[in-house]
């Protein structure tokens, strides 16, 4: 199950770390298998054996580093071996004793493991820090050798010599420089030519063949062209196209020829004169099983089977497009490749973590140099330490073992990693041995010419300004030029004050101040970042009222026209962006009320400020009269299953108030009023003072599953971070071990089937659809920016989107409880039925958050263990189901779902987790200073995140898109009360009662 954080600050309390902290010995089967879950979510894992799993399941133990913490030193005697869960950690090596010397050679990732000296007792190879906040997997030297001696077959693979099996790989699949390329690539390709193409793959050929014969016959025949006659082809526009119509997880042309470039990869489909890559062009193509003379039309009933295993067909290789395409693209030479090949390659830069620092303008240099690169085999050697350095290597597929002389394995990369950056940057040979890890190895590949070259061209198309010596703003040079022929310069960082007069100067006047103006609008979402309104208003204000410089009285004017227009644009700019949160700042309404009073004045004299008049009369009474009306109002128990659920949503805001339940360690409870922003420390003072009590109070977030979080004095709006089931309690610390959860904190004990079957599961999907838009629209947009940035920082509320989260997570659950509440196996079957119908329909609404909550929902272990019932699913809805399921394929950073979005217009509901995680990755990845001047590259990027957000958001929600039934009041209700368990082991426990574990 995938759970939203509400909190980025918050400490990690999941149920499968509360079984890790357990002793071995203390641990029961429940515990094993919850532990169980989240392994196999890291791919390192997923090679095991489900017995080694197991075993590492009850003897492993769990370890949480903040950021910045040493874990062992070059030169300990090892004690545990480790894998990474969660965050990332340096390793430092160091060749004298002196641990300041350390240098970084590489980072660790998400599934690496490290710390197999202790086998053989020999000193850590390496220094550990951690990169960020961390979750490891630790096992104890003696149970590792235990599993070692065990498993010695099924682990030799994650580790590498001298414990690993190493061989003397052949670097045949190596495309060693441009010049060569062509020619290594024929070679590549005639050897997959040659081999057998994979089973399923060949199997794939024949059905889409079949299908062809069946459905469109014409497209197989023989075709003249230039007086030679091709026997049995077929034309790449004309696949292209049949593709296209046969399914919508065919997204784009370019999808459909990366899914034609897979089986011509595996020589499935050939190309008849044998061309490297598909193409959607007139050239012919031609099946395998049509290379031999005279071969027979498929039977009715091969043409029947084909039909049904189409769509499955079609769903297998629309998983292997991408990488298809990917690959087909990146083996060309650069010069060949066309604009959107550049294009393609640059989106997939942008979602590796190698490269979330660099500039946009250096990704799309890299995007025309990168060269793809493969090995087949698992031990071959890279590159040796010593070597000269003449690549920087990006792991697209695999994993590679980082080996030092005399130290063995120092740690392993895996997707996503770099590695022979610093060889490069310091012109200094290999630090060390790069050894594949495991088989099929795919890298992306800039050789050294080409690196120094594009970090010339930055170089010499960066422009710093200097105050007293020191950079104040540094700026780019746009690679495309303005609409006006001159030179256009992007802001790379930039002192804050010097950016603000930068996109002041530089402001298009052009255009009307509601028209989009990108560069302006990164500036107006992110400057709270780094220049607060207080420090902005006052800014603005001095910008108006500046003195025009020495001239002509003319001269005088029409700067002083000029600079009060620029002024004013920014401010409305930033007026409408900001909306209601203006109400929350007196400061800023005394500013817009002043800067108003200016304008009515100079406008008697300028009558080129007269058109800035309406809009900022508008702006201010609208503001002003709101500020002054708006009492704070009380939002009675914002998270309960009450009648409020009923109502329309309106957006929370930073001065309202809400009645909270606290409850004490007997489970009485008692009921505060305090603002929605409140900090941690304020809601333990009105408990106190209700409570009549002296003692210091820990205020604690109680889960249902009874795991208990410590809730800082710092932390605001305490109560939009309390899981579905959660409550709040407050004692002393003596008591905190004492801590029970409430009887209601279990959830219901009987499901809500008989209430909802009778349902339309399209009235279902709609309903939860205009609840689902009601929430997404209370969405101010800066709380995505308080949410990525911490709360904390800002003293900001993010009650909304912790609301549409928690929605997720809610719509989740409800499955995974309807259905393990349902003993009964026909009637899971329906309800399976039911889920899948109901996502359907929410796919047809585009309320894709809601979509992807159900599919998570029946992806959870405690039903997609249920065999029993899945086998009892017809095909049609498995077929479904899968369909649905390869729209939340992680690969190539969620791509399928990516192509989904762009194919939809607005509105659009998101599926608003992984909006969070790409600004999470971009801001975790950049920092925001840099040389004390902000980092303007990052801001820009998580400003088109939120553009993102702003667009799903650009048309209406249309409720007549579904015609309500009689019913539809009770449907409604329906919707907005789900029950449900938020105990995974309770549900896991339920699951087993309907199914019990076969032996």
């Amino acid at each position: 199950m995938v759970a939203v954080q509400t909190s980025p600050n918050s400490s990690p309390s999941a149920e499968w770390i509360c079984c890790l902290d357990k002793r071995p010995s203390e641990r029961s089967g429940d515990d094993v298998d919850i532990i169980l879950t989240r392994l196999r979510e890291v791919k390192a894992f997923q090679r095991f054996s489900p017995s080694l799993l197991l075993q590492i399941c009850a003897c492993a133990f769990y370890e949480y580093l903040e950021k910045g913490i040493t874990l062992f030193r070059q030169g300990d005697i090892g004690t545990s071996w480790y894998a990474v869960l969660s965050g990332s950690l340096d390793v430092k090596v160091s060749e004298t004793a002196n641990h300041q010397d350390a240098v970084t050679i590489c980072t660790l990732g998400i599934g690496t493991a490290f710390g197999e000296s202790i086998l053989d007792n020999t000193p850590r190879h390496a220094t550990i820090v951690s990169r960020e906040t961390s979750e490891l997997l630790r096992i104890e030297q003696r149970e590792f050798k235990s599993l070692w001696e065990k498993y010695r077959q099924s682990m030799a693979g994650l580790l590498a010599p001298p414990y690993g099996a190493m061989e003397s790989g052949s670097n045949n699949d190596r495309l060693a420089d441009k010049d060569s390329m062509n020619s290594d690539s024929v070679g590549l390709m005639n050897k997959t030519h040659n081999k057998v193409p994979s089973e399923k793959l060949q199997r794939g050929g024949k059905v889409l063949r079949n299908a062809i014969l069946s459905r469109a016959p014409h497209m197989i025949r023989d075709r003249k062209y230039h007086l030679k006659t091709y026997r049995q082809c077929c034309v790449g526009t004309e696949l292209v196209d049949w593709l296209v119509q046969q399914s919508a997880c065919v997204h784009t042309r370019s999808h459909a020829v990366g899914m034609w470039q897979a089986l011509l990869e595996e020589g499935v489909l050939n190309h008849v004169d044998q061309e490297l890559g598909f193409q959607d062009k007139y050239l012919f193509y031609r099946f395998l099983d049509d290379e031999e003379e005279d071969t027979p039309l498929p039977s009715e009933e091969e043409k029947r089977e084909s039909e049904e295993e189409l769509p499955e067909t079609i769903l297998f290789l629309a998983q292997l497009g991408p990488d298809a395409l990917m690959r087909m693209i990146l083996r060309k030479s650069p010069g060949q490749r066309t604009g959107d090949d550049l294009e393609i390659i640059y989106d997939e830069l942008l979602h590796i973590k190698a490269l979330a620092h660099l500039s946009n303008t250096v990704k799309r240099e890299l995007a025309s140099v990168l060269i793809f690169e493969s090995h087949a085999k698992a031990g071959t050697v890279l590159f040796n330490q010593g070597e000269e350095g003449t690549s920087w290597y990006i792991i697209q597929k695999g994993s590679v073992n980082v080996v030092i002389y005399g130290k063995g394995v120092v740690c392993t990369l895996h997707e996503g990693d770099d590695f022979g950056k610093l060889a490069l940057v310091t012109d200094s040979p290999r630090a060390a041995s790069i050894v594949l890890r495991e088989d099929n190895c795919h890298f992306l590949r800039v050789d050294k010419e080409d690196f120094n070259r594009i970090l010339r061209d930055v170089e010499a198309n960066t422009v710093r300004l200097k105050e007293h010596e020191q950079p104040v703003l540094v700026l780019e040079k746009s690679p495309r030029a303005s609409t006006l022929g001159s030179i256009k310069y992007t802001v790379i960082s930039g002192t804050p004050e010097k950016i603000f007069e930068h996109f002041l100067e530089t402001m298009r006047m052009d255009t009307h101040h509601s028209e989009p103006d990108p560069a302006v609008d990164d500036f107006v979402l992110m400057h709270c970042v780094f220049m607060p309104n207080s420090q902005l208003c006052p800014l603005l204000m001095a910008h108006y009222h500046a003195a025009s410089p020495p001239g002509s009285e003319q001269e005088r004017l029409e700067y002083a026209v000029n600079t009060k227009r620029r002024a004013l644009t920014l401010a409305l700019r930033w007026a409408n962006a900001h909306t209601y949160l203006l109400q929350e700042e007196p400061a800023a309404l005394s500013f817009l009320e002043e800067l108003y009073g200016s304008v009515v004045n100079d406008s008697r004299m300028l009558r080129a400020l007269k058109d800035f008049v309406p809009d900022l009369e508008k702006i201010v009474k609208l503001h002003s009269e709101e500020a002054k009306s708006t009492k704070k109002k009380t939002l009675i128990r914002q998270f309960s299953n009450g009648e409020e659920r009923l109502q329309k949503k309106q957006p929370i805001r930073n001065q309202d108030d809400i009645l909270l339940k606290v409850y004490c360690s007997d489970h009485t409870y008692t009921t505060i009023r305090v603002a929605v922003a409140a900090l941690g420390r304020e809601v333990i003072s009105a408990v106190a003072d209700k409570l009549g009590t002296n003692d210091e109070l820990l205020l604690v977030h109680l889960s249902a599953a009874g795991e208990k979080q410590i809730l800082k004095p710092n932390d605001v709006s305490v109560f939009s971070t309390l899981s579905i089931n959660g409550r709040l309690f407050a004692c002393p610390r003596d008591q905190l071990s004492a801590l029970t959860s409430l009887p209601d904190q279990e959830g219901p004990s009987a499901g809500s089937m008989s209430s909802f079957e009778l349902m339309s599961s399209k009235d279902l999907a709609y309903q939860m659809t205009l609840f689902d838009w009601e929430l997404f629209s209370c969405v101010h947009e800066h709380e995505l920016l308080y949410h990525t940035f911490g709360r904390q920082t800002f003293r900001r509320t993010t009650a909304n989107l912790d609301l549409f989260l928690r929605r997720f997570n809610q719509v989740q659950l409800w499955v995974v409880t309807e259905v393990c509440l349902c003993g009964q196996l026909s009637k899971r079957v329906q309800l399976l039925k039911k889920f899948i119908k109901i996502a359907a329909h929410c796919r047809e609404f585009k309320n894709l958050n809601s979509f992807f909550a159900i599919i998570m929902g029946m992806s959870n272990p405690a039903v997609s263990r249920l065999s029993q019932t899945w086998e009892k699913l017809p095909s049609k809805f498995k077929k479904f189901y899968a369909e649905f399921e390869s729209m939340m394929d992680p690969s190539r950073n969620h791509r399928a779902y990516r192509l989904t979005v762009t194919k939809l217009e607005p509105p659009i509901i998101p599926f608003m987790p992984l909006v969070l995680k790409d600004m999470t990755f971009t801001h975790e990845g950049n920092k925001t200073f840099i040389d004390n001047m902000v980092n303007f590259e990052k801001m820009r990027i998580i400003a088109n995140a939120i553009r993102q957000v702003r667009h799903c958001r650009g048309q209406p929600f249309n409720p007549d898109i579904c015609q309500p039934n009689k019913n539809h009041a009770e449907v409604r209700g329906y919707v907005r009360k789900f029950c449900v368990i938020d105990n995974q082991r309770t549900l896991t426990q339920l699951s087993y009662r309907l199914e019990p574990r076969r032996t």
